[in-house]
């Protein structure tokens, strides 16, 4: 019987409970000992060594991408069943929800190890950027990845034993399905799998309030246990305005507003939320200060100017910060980073034909920059941008969009990619959830049941980023039930798409 408990059964949990008995008393030796084990599991990194640096950059998609009419299937017999599937016209032309495949050919995907069957694909028209990428060898593609607790057949997903073969708790539900790819549960958890990566990196920063960093706002995958989701604007440090620039017109209300904030006090509560305070204005400070010499240094691409072609694309603005704040890492004191960027506007039930070109060329647009930006910077081989979803959606057309799914594709660009290469099962192309026997990956409507966890794309980057095999389990709850110490050579641990 599997528990779809995660946060019970981590070490930092553990960590956690025991400092909690702490406070009363009965458990002070133990949680000292304990604390002293986890400091010791932290990133070992050269801090005199400028190119001792590694950062992480989720790029999530909200809303559900189509995968279908993102990584497409080209190849004749695969693509002319998707056409039939999507509604596509005759001679392999558009249709329905199918682009046509003479749209396609520049964007094909060409494998340093072509897939098995002939298989081929291609990135959605608008994808030149990435797709130049992964023909270059500095982008991949992870095939149908997504939340899984443990490995499951579609045979034992109709089975409908769901202790045995337990299912991610509310498919198909945005909020719920964004959180458990971010945390490993649904919507409500606190702890994300981004934020237990910044806990083990925390030692190796010199300032620690910047190894996570999001630029969209407020989610659950930067949040750890002790690392805090730092946030920033596209604009730079988020100030308070009354310490930052003169109230009513008078510095002296302004002074004196800074001083009330900040100084120390007798109550334990207004004592500790004017640290929170001083906290924040010293970093908005010193963040705006590093911006400031990465504004105009020309280090990145798309730093200052941002080019007129990326006028609307959010993405872009900020990937554009992270590249600033990369640019800064020395002057900040990081080795080791994770941040988020994010995009919306994936929930096509309606419109996919007309609205997803925008999005996919906003998407491949801003990846490719960030990437190029880093080969100016000089850490292309230290830093990895990795997309995700809420879900993939059906390969069958609601008549002018597609609908909620569950496994979808997904793309890795960075020097350290092993790029060039599509990782994972290349799944058929089918609506079936019973018929063709042979095929387990469809549970209806094209929905693709995925033969890649979330557990097994992330544990991947977290190899990469400096996590120990040991802390992995940690960090991503549901790995022990894949690989080859749980039985499961068939679904490993370690994907491949990362360079040692």
């Amino acid at each position: 019987m599997y528990l779809l408990q995660p946060h019970l059964h981590t070490r930092r949990a553990f960590l956690r409970r025991a400092g909690q008995l702490a406070l009363t008393g009965t458990a002070l030796p133990m949680a000292l000992n304990l604390a002293a084990l986890g400091g010791a599991a932290a990133f070992n990194v050269n801090p005199s060594d400028p190119n001792d640096y590694k950062a992480l950059v989720c790029v999530f998609l909200y809303g559900g991408n189509d995968y279908a009419n993102t990584v497409i299937t080209y190849d004749d017999p695969s693509y002319n069943l998707y056409s039939a599937v999507r509604g596509g016209g005759s001679g392999q032309s558009a249709g329905g929800i199918a682009l046509a495949k003479s749209e396609l050919a520049a964007t094909l995907l060409n494998p340093t190890v072509a897939l098995a069957n002939a298989r081929q694909y291609a990135l959605h028209p608008a994808m030149t950027g990435l797709a130049s990428l992964f023909n270059t060898g500095k982008a991949a593609v992870q095939l149908n990845v997504g939340p899984l607790v443990v490995p499951l057949t579609r045979t034992q997903y109709n089975s409908g034993n769901r202790v045995t073969y337990p299912l991610p708790p509310k498919l198909f539900s945005h909020n719920d399905q964004q959180s458990i790819w971010q945390s490993s549960s649904p919507e409500g958890s606190t702890i994300g799998w981004g934020g237990n990566l910044g806990d083990l990196a925390l030692s190796s920063n010199s300032n620690s309030l910047f190894t996570c960093i999001s630029v969209t706002g407020n989610a659950v995958f930067l949040s750890g246990d002790s690392a805090l989701s730092y946030q920033v604007s596209t604009s730079g440090a988020v100030a308070i305005k009354g310490v930052k620039s003169s109230v009513y017109g008078s510095n002296a209300v302004k002074d004196a507003l800074t001083s009330l904030i900040q100084e120390p006090r007798a109550h334990t509560l207004e004592n500790e939320y004017n640290k929170v305070v001083k906290r924040t204005v010293t970093s908005e400070s010193q963040i705006t200060s590093v911006l400031a010499s990465t504004a105009s240094s020309g280090v990145a691409p798309f730093l200052e100017p941002m080019p007129a072609t990326f006028s609307g694309n959010s993405l872009a603005s900020q990937l554009k910060m992270v590249a600033r704040l990369i640019a800064g890492r020395a002057a900040l004191g990081n080795k080791r980073q994770v941040f988020l960027v994010s995009l919306g506007g994936f929930d096509l039930h309606d419109n996919l034909i007309s609205q997803q070109p925008v999005l996919m060329d906003r998407v491949s647009e801003a990846m490719t920059a960030f990437y190029e930006a880093t080969v100016t910077l000089g850490v292309a081989n230290k830093v990895t941008a990795f997309t995700a979803s809420d879900f993939g959606r059906t390969l069958a057309s609601n008549g002018d969009g597609s609908d909620h799914g569950w496994g979808g594709h997904h793309i890795m660009v960075g020097g350290a990619v092993k790029g060039k290469a599509f990782y994972g099962s290349a799944p058929p192309v089918s609506v079936a959830s019973t018929s063709a026997p042979d095929d387990q990956w469809h549970v209806g409507q094209g929905r693709l049941l995925p033969s890649t966890s979330v557990d097994q794309y992330a544990a991947t980057l977290a190899r990469w980023f400096g996590v120990a095999d040991s802390e992995l389990a940690g960090i991503l709850p549901n790995l022990k039930h894949f690989g080859a110490a749980a039985g499961r050579p068939d679904y490993p641990t370690d994907m491949g798409f990362m360079t040692g």
